[in-house]
Formats: structure tokens, sequence, C-alpha cells
């Protein structure tokens, strides 16, 4: 048998400050190497049974066996977003297409930390679902917008302010930035839309330029809340030309997490 392999490598940057914020950008490589699709532990590479693999888009869901092996048994024709849960790991995404898929992959997840907080595991859609085929990813568009921002409040612990915390979402695509089209991440010709931007209990934190995958985004200890309601607020970009009226950038992102290290 022919054996494939291919690596993983996420890339983030800082590109430059704004008032109390980061600019990020989130790599766009994938995952894997071996002679079947498999998720194992991170750290001693062991496989992970019963893990939940799922494709939204394509509406389709596997569980992994005691070899920590699953199957893809569904077509993929676009790039969409895979996801990876299993209880006590870090959730895990990453986008993949038809030539990625037709190779073996390995995917290692990392144990969560105690202090860790799952904020959502669900895709969401952000825009007014008025967008071409020329956007960013837009034919991965699976479900109807939410509006355009969203919204989630919840906890963190009561030590959380003696470690570094990251919000990290796990997947985002749609974006229509001028860096994005730069790097041919969409094919728009006649506009473009300001970034996604971030909000950590009012604060900005973050506005991000690129789709992809993995993106880590450090919250500043000063505006944490231990042990209280903490609130977290995406909001997406509006079309630079377009002022005739607001057209928001459509876009979609799963995975939400509080990571401490």
């Amino acid at each position: 048998m022919k054996r494939y392999f291919i690596f993983l490598f996420i890339f983030l940057s800082v590109n430059f400050s704004i008032v109390n914020a980061a600019v990020m950008e989130g790599g766009v490589s994938k995952t894997g190497m071996g002679d079947v699709n498999r998720i194992v532990d991170s750290d001693t590479n062991l496989p992970i049974a019963g893990a939940q693999v799922k494709l939204p888009k394509e509406h389709f869901s596997t569980v992994t066996d005691n070899n920590g092996a699953f199957n893809l048994n569904t077509k993929i024709k676009d790039t969409t977003i895979m996801s990876v849960e299993k209880d006590g790991y870090r959730p895990f995404s990453l986008t993949i297409n038809e030539k990625i898929a037709a190779k073996p992959i390995v995917i290692g997840i990392e144990k969560s930390n105690v202090q860790d907080v799952v904020i959502s595991s669900e895709m969401f859609h952000l825009g007014d679902d008025n967008f071409s085929e020329n956007s960013a990813n837009s034919s991965e568009f699976k479900a109807k917008s939410i509006g355009p921002y969203y919204s989630k409040v919840f906890k963190i612990a009561s030590n959380a302010l003696t470690k570094k915390n990251y919000l990290v979402i796990g997947s985002i695509i749609g974006i229509d930035t001028l860096m994005a089209r730069s790097v041919r991440q969409n094919s728009t010709v006649n506009s473009f839309s300001s970034p996604p931007e971030v909000f950590f209990n009012g604060s900005k934190i973050a506005e991000i330029q690129l789709n992809g995958d993995g993106q880590r985004i450090l919250i500043p200890n000063r505006l944490l809340k231990p042990a209280q309601m903490n609130e977290i607020i995406i909001k997406t970009g509006r079309n630079m030309k377009q002022t005739a009226y607001i057209d928001y950038d459509d876009i979609e992102f799963m995975n939400l997490s509080i990571q401490s290290e």
C-alpha cells in the first residue's frame, strides 16, 4: 500500500498593535501522517477511542474506534470544517478539502486544563445572508445568519489571574478583508470588508484579518473577572465599498473556548 504523509502547521502572528488589541492572522495549513484516519493524544501519541468527528456542513458525524480510527464516509467537494470533540480534551477543528480528505489524516488533540472553558462547540453564521460566490468560502456556508454579532456570557476560574488565558477560535471562514484577498482567500475584485472584531468584557482585544484554524487571542488579565460572569462578543466586518446601506460580511466560525496556560 502506498503511504501518504501530510503535516499540520498552525501559523499565528501578531501583525501590529492598536488600542488594547492585536491583529491576528491564522494559519491555513493542515494536519496528519499515517495510513488510516486517526485521533491520538498529542502528548502520548496513543489512540483516543470515542472521539466524535463531525463535518457540520455535510451533516456527518462519526466516532473513533478503539484504535482511534475513523472513516469519512461522505463526499467532500469544497473546503469544509471538520471538528473533533472528546471529554477531557480541548475542542479541535480544521478546514479540509477533497484532496486532504483523500489521504490519511492523523490529528493530535490536547488534554484540557481544569481552568479551560468551552464557550461553544457549535457553528455560527454572522452577517446578513447577502454575499457573492466570490466571497471567501461562500460555498461552505451552511446556516442562516444570527445577525452581525455573537455574544456569550460565562464564568472563568477563580485563579485565572495566575495564568495566561487565550480565547481560541477553532476555525473561521468567509473573511473578505484586503489581507485575505492579497493571499487569495477570496476572489472579490471591487470590494473588501473591515476585519471581524473581538471584544472581551467591553474592550476590543483583536481584529481577525485572515481565515484559518486555531486562532489564539491573548486576553489581558486586567479584563478578567474571576469567578464572575464574563462576556465575549464577536462582530463581523462591513463592506467598505458599500455606502448606500450597511452590508455585513458573512462569516462562519466554530469551537470557541478559553484555554489557560
